[in-house]
């Protein structure tokens, strides 16, 4: 198959809002691939890339392309080799061989391919054809029920490799992909209330759990084997001795459960995300590890995953110890005052023993494996501070030529100046983005290239400090990278505070106020 194929669908995906229209488009690509072309097919229409990161950055994506080939003569399978070649370059030398090979890539392509592939490898293909349009492409191309492709997709890890096999089998094919033991599965996901009654109303008869702010794994016991994994499927096994130690001494033969792994201070308090993220990202370290179970999705042989969560619950109860389990507290009658004191309670308690907030899961709700679905919402204290925009950086893709990512900074301790926390370009609508460029422009120091090219290479237009902006934020952490060792969680933007003059002292939150929020020093 040409690569001229994928980035014609691709064009017809994007060109229509039909809903209908895309996936016939998606189905009648696929129905003409090979099944060994399938794999790359599919995730490149669900706009990723089987190698997930190139080490190519924007600017090298932005340069000045060679010209065109006249004709389509790419292959898919050219193409995924190239990409391929790209990825593997490391050592000295490896930025300018990664533009050398993306330059050759380009040269082979056509002016839509090189549109196609510059977009895909920025992770701009904005053309609707995500997983779940893919799967129903899938779906359509070979005649199956889309819910059956898509708990293929599931079970088995990967829209590719399920692609491979409908093609290359049909509809029979799908029996192949049933929970096994050692094949990790998507995770099932939440969504977030805006606040605990919130989630209460919507789900009815639950059960809230504390929300643990660690790495989300998934352990796989067969006898004495164990492996364990992310939850974008990474074996992570020989990192994590503690866990399959704790996996060893569960009454199971074998089994699948899904937790979080944390570690605790002495106070039983959890270490911050980071210092675990740290260690479970290495080969070595002395912070010790815990896993704690929240689910079981097989035990034993016994499929679990179409159980309700309170018969699931039961279960893991059977086989792992209290230590080893998540804190829940069952609320069958939501709507009982009493009942749901107790549940603010709890999750007061939860907060003040220095976790990130709490879960509630209906409990009549099955095991959704990679969806995230309605019946498992999130709580979480959100954080709001006003601060001051320091600079601001030209925007790629669909922001090209308007300023995007934001410069944050809070006043510095002795209040002479302001110090730079960290960055966001999330919260921002198209009509915020036009307006705070010229806004922005109006208060630079600096221009950073008005063409959004950066001038010499420049991208930051650093600007005078005096717009305020609200930002909420997930949490704080201690960070190197930034001048008051700290830096915002998930920072997304509220709104500009047009109203407050950042040359007032109350007007922007101070370093002070931020080091206070950092795990340990200020309960939740």
């Amino acid at each position: 198959m040409l690569l001229a194929d994928v980035a014609r669908t691709s064009r017809q995906v994007a060109a229509t809002r039909s809903r209908s229209a895309k996936v016939a488009a998606l189905a009648g690509l696929l129905g003409v691939a090979e099944p060994a072309q399938a794999p790359v097919v599919v995730t490149y229409l669900a706009g990723r890339l089987p190698q997930r990161r190139l080490g190519v950055g924007w600017r090298a994506l932005s340069g000045e392309r060679p010209p065109p080939a006249p004709e389509p003569r790419l292959t898919v399978a050219d193409t995924d080799a190239a990409l391929a070649r790209i990825a593997a370059a490391s050592g000295a030398g490896a930025t300018g061989r990664r533009g050398e090979l993306l330059g050759e890539l380009l040269a082979a392509a056509t002016e839509e391919e090189q549109d196609f592939l510059t977009r895909l490898i920025s992770g701009e293909l904005r053309q609707g054809a995500l997983d779940a349009l893919a799967v129903e492409g899938l779906a359509a191309a070979v005649g199956a029920a889309p819910d059956e492709v898509r708990r293929a997709v599931m079970l088995g890890g990967s829209l590719g490799a399920v692609a491979e096999a409908l093609l290359a089998r049909g509809q029979d094919a799908l029996a192949e992909f049933r929970l096994t033991v050692g094949r990790p599965v998507l995770p099932m996901l939440a969504r977030s209330a805006a606040d605990l009654d919130e989630a209460l109303d919507r789900l009815g008869p639950c059960v809230v759990e504390e929300k643990l702010d660690g790495i989300r794994v998934q352990v796989h016991r067969e006898g004495d084997a164990v492996r364990i994994f992310t939850r974008t499927l990474d074996e992570i096994t020989a990192r994590l001795p503690e866990v399959r130690a704790a996996a060893l001494e569960l009454d199971v033969r074998s089994a699948v459960l899904d937790g979080e792994v944390i570690a605790f201070d002495r106070e039983g308090r959890p270490h911050p995300f980071q210092d675990v993220s740290g260690r479970v990202g290495s080969l070595t370290g002395s912070l010790p590890l815990s896993p704690v179970f929240f689910d079981l999705l097989t035990v034993d042989g016994r499929d679990l995953l179409g159980l309700s969560t309170e018969r699931r619950h039961a279960e893991l109860a059977r086989v792992a110890p209290e230590p080893r389990r998540v804190r829940r507290l069952p609320v069958p009658e939501p709507a009982s005052g009493e009942a749901r004191r107790a549940a603010h309670e709890f999750a007061d308690a939860v907060l003040a023993r220095g976790h990130e907030g709490v879960l509630v899961k209906a409990l009549d709700a099955p095991y959704s494996a990679g969806r995230r679905g309605a019946a498992w919402l999130k709580v979480k204290p959100v954080h709001t501070l006003d601060l001051v925009v320091l600079a601001a950086e030209w925007g790629h893709g669909r922001r090209a030529g308007r300023l995007s990512n934001l410069h944050l900074g809070a006043r510095s301790a002795d209040g002479t100046s302001f110090v730079m926390l960290g960055k966001t370009f999330k919260g921002l609508t198209d009509a915020m983005l036009a307006w705070q460029t010229e806004r922005l422009l109006a208060l630079a120091e600096d221009d950073g290239g008005r063409d959004g090219g950066g001038r010499d290479g420049g991208w930051v237009v650093r600007v005078r400090p005096e717009l305020v902006v609200e930002v909420a934020f997930d949490g704080v952490q201690r960070s190197t990278r930034y001048p008051a060792g700290v830096t915002l969680r998930f920072a997304r933007l509220v709104r500009y505070r047009e109203d407050k003059r950042a040359a007032d002292p109350e007007a922007v939150a101070s370093v002070d106020s931020v080091l206070a929020l950092l795990p340990g020093r200020a309960a939740g």
